[in-house]
């Protein structure tokens, strides 16, 4: 070790010892000459005390593997608790840290943040792969839903594998719906929570539009001045009911307007 004292700087480009020995020793020697109030009790009292809403609501969503509606959080705490203020202020109260407070799939998670998510990511060799049929089936779900297994192989005109559909919803982004007033009763399909988490979409209005479509090369720039992309119907309050949707533009959206690879 460099025989400088423990005030002294070595010079640039000097050669030191950084040995876990000399690490240790340089802290017992700090710590003996430090005043009994250390920088860390400092930083401590410095601290603005949180709320207790804003204590509470934050443990909810840090012991939740899954985001946490705001009805959830409030029926939890007491009468009268400012669930909303409490999200505004850890929302905010995170900004700039390593993790962030985030509303996706119509709930509140903590994830990491955006441009540190390259420090959790493994690449690998995934053994299961979506195919071009299960995309385009995925796609013609969440843009139509609810639709029936014979409206997605009306727009992609071909049929639909018997294992597209299970796998989807083996998967978790697909879900069967509520039976059509129709001949036969057929069974309609709609995208889960898990999909909307997955593409960090707070709801079904934030899948990308036309233009955006567009600009990502998703589709056919000469599209007929007319074409808009439709918009999910929104779903009933049960599974058990019958559902009748508007069909109206069920095959508007076809798949002669994607770009042929």
């Amino acid at each position: 070790m460099s025989d400088t004292g423990p005030d002294q700087v070595n010079p640039p480009g000097a050669q030191t010892d950084v040995s876990p020995e000399a690490i240790n020793a340089a802290v017992r020697a700090l710590a003996r000459r430090k005043p009994d109030f250390d920088l860390a009790d400092a930083a401590d009292v410095m601290v603005e005390a949180m709320p207790e809403t804003d204590r509470m609501v934050e443990a909810m969503l840090f012991a939740s593997p899954e985001p946490v509606r705001a009805q959830t959080i409030a029926a939890r705490l007491p009468e009268g608790a400012d669930v909303g203020g409490a999200l505004a202020r850890l929302k905010r109260r995170y900004l700039g840290h390593g993790v962030q407070l985030v509303e996706v799939a119509g709930g509140w998670r903590f994830q990491t943040a955006a441009d540190l998510a390259h420090l959790m990511e493994e690449r690998r060799e995934e053994p299961r792969k979506l195919s071009k049929a299960a995309l385009e089936t995925l796609a013609i779900i969440a843009y139509h839903q609810p639709c029936t297994r014979a409206e997605i192989e009306e727009i992609r005109g071909v049929a639909v594998g018997r294992g597209t559909l299970d796998l989807l919803v083996e998967i978790g982004w697909v879900r069967p719906g509520l039976r059509r007033r129709s001949v036969g009763k057929p069974l309609t399909y709609r995208t889960t929570d898990a999909f909307l988490a997955h593409f960090n979409l707070s709801g079904l209005d934030d899948l990308p539009g036309k233009k955006e479509l567009q600009d990502q090369g998703l589709l056919d720039a000469r599209l007929p001045p007319d074409f808009e992309v439709p918009r999910p119907a929104p779903a009933a309050d049960s599974d058990g009911e019958e559902f009748e949707a508007d069909a109206g533009d069920a095959s508007a959206f076809t798949r002669d307007f994607f770009d042929e690879p």
